[in-house]
C-alpha cells in the first residue's frame, strides 16, 4: 500500500508533533490535518457521524483495526517521501513499521505486483 498526501493522515501518530523547525505552511498543515485513523471522518458524505455509526452497527472493522491486521500480515505499507516533504511530515510523526519511498519506487514495485493500493 502506498500512502500519499491526505492518505498519510491515516499513518500519523496521535500525540506526536514534528518539532519547532517547521516552516509556516508546514505548521499549518500539521494543525489542519487529522492525526491517525480515529480522527479521520468516513468521507465527505459522513452525515454528521452517521456513516461511522452504520459501519460499527454492521461490524465493519475500524480503520485502526485494518492497519493492525495489515501489519500482522506483513503487508508492505509505504509513505510517499515527496508528499511528506511537501507537507512537512517527518518519519517520527508516522507509525512504526513503514517503508519510505518515492512514486518511482512505488510504480516500479507495483508493476511487478499482483495487487497494490494507492491511497
Amino acid at each position: 500500500m502506498f500512502f500519499t498526501f491526505w492518505g498519510l493522515n491515516v499513518l500519523r501518530k496521535e500525540n506526536v508533533q514534528g518539532g519547532s523547525d517547521k516552516k509556516f505552511m508546514e505548521k499549518m498543515f500539521e494543525k489542519m490535518m487529522p492525526r491517525g485513523p480515529e480522527k479521520l471522518g468516513l468521507s465527505k458524505m459522513n452525515f454528521g457521524g452517521m456513516g461511522s455509526k452504520m459501519m460499527k452497527n454492521h461490524n465493519v472493522s475500524s480503520l485502526q483495526e485494518m492497519i493492525e491486521m495489515a501489519q500482522e500480515l506483513d503487508i508492505k505499507m509505504a509513505a510517499c517521501t515527496m508528499s511528506m516533504y511537501v507537507m512537512g511530515l517527518k518519519e517520527e510523526e508516522l507509525i512504526d513499521g513503514l517503508e519510505y519511498a518515492g512514486v518511482a519506487s512505488y510504480l516500479s514495485e507495483a508493476e511487478q505486483s499482483n495487487l497494490n493500493l494507492f491511497i
